[in-house]
């Protein structure tokens, strides 16, 4: 039988009401918030975020066919307010409540948002909003505010599957009456192949079954056909899509603790996006705020950083697997950022901090007159034994002088730091105290 239809075989598989969609279970599964506002007859406006190809379109035709609620659709991209004027209208003139989709709902103005609001208020709409950047970040919040959001999950090789035996067995909308076989192996591979995306394993299956031969009025797909069709596996991230912001997130949080495998994984997905530069980003990141004092890492990542640059990112994932190893492993130490922060905590609370005047710039006629620069004392010309290079003076304000914003550990390197620290505090006040008062000195 000759393969005739023109319209897409992921098109053509689109649930058509919420007990076909395949995955989703947080949000549609028995019992779920989602399911529960649908089959009761109490749908509301709502937003479904995720990535592209996840099935947000399907969904939400799927809800609007389950709730029998008249469902229209329409693209931010490229529809105007007067579209969405057309839909008021008609909602207005049946006297009941349309389901309105709106793809890629972020990209919106601000004068068609507000033009939805009260329509959504009223509910003479029903919006379905589907975007695939973080509504927290992207949509407008009077919008956000009316809606309930609900994020999608990738769905999982098996769900993936599930959705390819259902498809190849429809006689009506799939490829049922075509008799088409595919073994185990295959159905496996392809499953695992489209990083949970069921548009992208439905568009492998309808090239693979076009290129396979029939035999004995059947059609074999094999392991091979899917190889030809799908060249490259499909990436679970989009490079300018909030998933890329995710990988890299997991990316830093692996090296910082300590998964060695986890960060390759993440390392590698990156390394498909051509991200270097959020590469580059991370590992800095990684080395000065956790490993921070605890081993001395930065020129080693800056040369690491640099050979990559050089290599290009074929050969360049050698150097950066090096390091993002050596940073696994590497003791860690997050002290300078805590200090760091708490100095900047101390300056934000808007506190008095006045500056001893023997450090203030003594550069400019008239300055000793003002008190700058006396008695400041240089110390590479006041060695003192074992500190060598060091000498008690006074640096923090007087109301600040036991102050403590580093609060060294005894990790790596810093043990080391730890120690010196400790020593050269306490001498300081001592000799200051002393100073102060010499009665109590000891």
């Amino acid at each position: 039988m000759q393969y005739t239809t023109h319209t897409p075989l992921a098109y053509r598989m689109q649930p058509k009401s919420i007990e076909q969609i395949i995955g989703q279970k947080h949000i549609l599964g028995k019992g779920k918030p989602l399911y529960e506002m649908v089959t009761k007859g109490h749908l509301t406006s709502l937003i479904l975020y995720g990535r592209p190809g996840i099935g947000k379109t399907s969904i939400a035709s799927a809800i609007a066919g389950t709730a029998k609620i008249p469902f229209r659709k329409l693209n931010a991209v490229s529809s105007n307010k007067k579209d969405l004027e057309i839909v008021v209208n008609e909602a207005q003139m049946l006297r009941t409540s349309i389901v309105l989709c709106i793809d890629e709902l972020h990209r919106f103005s601000k004068t068609q948002m507000e033009y939805l609001l009260p329509f959504i208020e009223k509910g003479t709409l029903i919006l379905i909003g589907l975007t695939s950047e973080n509504p927290y970040h992207n949509i407008n919040p009077a919008i956000r505010s009316r809606c309930m959001i609900f994020q999608l999950h990738p769905l999982c090789p098996e769900e993936i599957q599930e959705g390819l035996i259902r498809t190849l067995q429809d006689t009506k909308n799939g490829l049922g009456k075509y008799n088409p076989i595919m073994d185990a192996t295959a159905l496996q591979y392809l499953s695992e192949s489209v990083g949970g995306d069921m548009r992208v394993a439905l568009n492998y299956l309808e090239m693979a079954f076009l290129i396979a031969e029939s035999k004995d009025n059947q059609i074999q797909i094999t392991v091979q056909h899917i190889e030809q069709v799908a060249q490259k596996k499909h990436l679970q991230m989009d490079k300018d899509g909030d998933a890329h912001y995710n990988v890299l997130s997991a990316f830093h949080k692996s090296m910082r603790g300590g998964d060695v495998d986890a960060s390759l994984l993440y390392l590698a997905m990156l390394l498909e996006a051509g991200d270097l530069k959020g590469i580059y980003r991370r590992i800095l990141g990684v080395c000065y705020e956790d490993v921070g004092l605890a081993k001395e890492m930065g020129p080693k990542v800056l040369a690491g950083i640099q050979a990559a640059e050089m290599l290009g990112i074929a050969e360049g994932r050698l150097p950066l697997a090096n390091l993002v190893i050596e940073l696994c492993l590497s003791p860690k130490s997050n002290r300078a950022l805590c200090a760091i922060d708490k100095a900047l905590e101390f300056v934000r609370s808007g506190k008095a901090i006045h500056i001893p005047s023997h450090l203030k710039d003594a550069h400019y006629a008239g300055s000793q007159a003002l008190g700058n620069g006396i008695g400041y004392i240089y110390p590479h010309h006041h060695s003192i034994g074992k500190f060598g290079g060091w000498v008690p003076q006074q640096y923090l304000p007087d109301n600040l002088i036991e102050m403590q914003f580093y609060e060294p550990d005894a990790i790596g390197n810093e043990e080391r730091f730890k120690h010196l620290y400790k020593k050269l505090k306490h001498e300081q006040l001592r000799v200051l105290k002393s100073q102060k008062n010499p009665d109590t000195s000891s």
